[in-house]
């Protein structure tokens, strides 16, 4: 059809929707068109823009075969009280089908103290594991082969430590640093823009990230140094655009900070990855998806002149939405999960954790996460939509979508360029700011009525309270705070105090790669608080943005 016609016919069609449309003001005000023709695509640079899986700029996907080849990591997220607990539930998993494991970390191990210390009172083993010293690591992975398991972990400002505890877990298990496979999120600027878990200023902080990068380079070759999270932006309530967008600016103030520490940007580039929500809006998240594959290998290839091909392709971990999880009529998360799963497959993720249907009242139990794994068990084996690489490829709103995501994120990134870089626009408040804007939107239109949340503005029931959920008892934080104590009193403190002063001694000096001294004393059972301390009085604390 000739684009006049098409015009002419389109002109015709959106007429008669209107008198339709009349009739729903509530769905009057959605943010795309009512349909999609060839016109919203016109003018699309094939090459470019598209080509095919595997190439450049892998918009379809950045492997040739996707699931063709193999499916993505099952990488279920778990943690909570202590290390033995935590590891019965690893073992589980890897039992029920898992094909990676992600660690969930208590919150006094995320901003570095030990479970003795009285900032951790009440907290210990609630929202994760607690780890303290190196005797915890070994319990938590004891009798799974760190050979074989690809392991992530959800630790940021004490990644460095985290990571070091587990290559001397792979130590002893006779496991070489050169084998092991896996993740640190290891991301510190959005803890600053929408997560909170921070301990140091940007700058020293960004030292121990490329730190790490130059490290691993070295060592442990086959770890993603970074998995830049856009995850925890989104669950802040940011829109899908910003989520790239905002994300983006993070790994580009990364790479420049790495390249700035001496790195070549194709000796550490190939072992960046991403963090994506899989939210509600199955397709808006696929064009999201396959817009912020094509702007990564944009900016690497044009911006830092990478020359590999890894270097420049986006690989992602992708989660699914908490926060639009529900505490009313609780199965119906079921439904979400199982809908933020195909639309997480459809973009092509690497690897997935599925939340499971309780998680918005207490962390998960077993039987709930085994239905989370089998979502994507039926999804990988019975649906189909892994049979095809980007399935939805060619589709006029999906096509209209990527571009119009993608720009809208460009567009951000070249604000946030102006202002100085990531750091900049977060010292500014700016993205915190947006963020908040996006999410005071959402909210007002639930609260409205203008946005329906199944079971909670629309369709609610009364219901009974959920019985079974699984709750972590006060004692655990008593024992746990014992068991670091006993691993103090059995150490060898001489050892564990020169450890500690040879790292400090190194943090005061820029120019020391600390990860070595980290990792001499980590095996020495310097605690993660001990470790964190140290760092605190070279570096000093980070002090929350109070102007937005």
């Amino acid at each position: 059809m000739a684009n006049e016609n098409l015009k002419a016919k389109l002109a015709e069609y959106e007429a008669a929707c209107e008198k339709v449309c009349a009739k729903f003001p509530e769905r009057k005000n959605l943010k795309y068109n009512r349909v999609y023709t060839p016109l919203d695509i016109d003018g699309f640079d094939y090459e470019k823009d598209l080509s095919f899986p595997g190439e450049y700029p892998y918009t379809r996907g950045v492997q040739p075969t996707m699931y063709r080849g193999r499916f993505w990591t099952m990488r279920m997220y778990a943690g909570f009280a202590t290390a033995e607990e935590s590891n019965k539930r690893y073992r589980y998993l890897i039992e029920s089908g898992a094909t990676g494991l992600s660690c969930a970390f208590d919150l006094p191990t995320q901003i570095g103290y030990d479970s003795d210390d009285a900032m951790a009172e009440g907290e210990v083993g609630k929202v994760g594991v607690a780890i303290d010293s190196l005797k915890d690591m070994e319990i938590l992975f004891d009798g799974i082969d760190l050979g074989k398991v690809s392991t992530s972990m959800t630790i940021n400002a004490p990644a460095s430590v985290l990571l070091a505890m587990y290559i001397a877990v792979a130590e002893k298990q006779g496991v070489p640093a050169s084998a092991l496979k896996g993740t640190i999120q290891n991301d510190i600027l959005k803890e600053y823009a929408a997560r909170g878990t921070y301990i140091f200023p940007p700058k020293p902080s960004m030292r121990l990230i490329t730190n790490i990068f130059e490290y691993c380079s070295q060592n442990v070759p086959k770890w993603n140094t970074i998995s830049i999270s856009g995850y925890h932006i989104r669950e802040a309530g940011s829109t899908a655009a910003q989520e790239i967008a905002f994300t983006i600016a993070d790994g580009i103030a990364y790479v420049e900070a790495a390249l700035k520490a001496g790195l070549d940007v194709d000796a550490f580039a190939g072992r960046l990855s991403f963090f994506w929500n899989a939210h509600n809006n199955v397709l808006e998240e696929v064009a999201k998806f396959r817009a912020s594959r094509r702007l990564w290998a944009h900016i690497m290839k044009e911006r830092f002149g990478a020359k590999k091909a890894k270097s420049m392709m986006l690989r992602v971990h992708t989660q699914t939405a908490g926060s639009m999880l529900t505490a009313q009529q609780v199965d119906n998360n079921i439904v979400r999960v199982a809908l933020q799963t195909a639309a997480a497959v459809m973009g092509g993720t690497q690897s997935l954790h599925t939340n499971s249907r309780d998680e918005a009242l207490a962390l998960p139990t077993e039987a709930s996460v085994q239905i989370a794994l089998r979502t994507q068990q039926i999804v990988a084996y019975e649906s189909g939509l892994a049979d095809v690489v980007d399935p939805l490829g060619g589709s006029y709103y999906v096509e209209a979508m990527t571009n119009a995501i993608y720009d809208e994120a460009a567009e951000y990134i070249r604000k946030i360029d102006e202002m100085g870089g990531a750091v900049v626009a977060i010292e500014k408040g700016y993205i915190q700011k947006e963020i908040q804007e996006s999410a005071y939107k959402w909210q007002m239109e639930v609260e409205s009525g203008l946005r329906t949340i199944v079971g909670v503005n629309k369709f609610q029931v009364e219901e009974k309270p959920v019985e079974g959920l699984l709750r972590v008892d006060a004692s655990v934080g008593v024992n746990q705070a014992k068991k670091t104590q006993k691993v103090r009193e059995e150490r060898d403190n001489a050892a564990v105090e020169k450890a500690l002063a040879a790292l400090k001694a190194g943090a005061a000096d820029e120019s020391v790669n600390l990860m070595p001294l980290i990792l001499d004393a980590v095996r020495t059972y310097a605690t993660l608080g001990e470790i964190c301390n140290v760092l605190r009085d070279v570096f000093g604390e980070y002090q929350a943005h109070s102007t937005l």
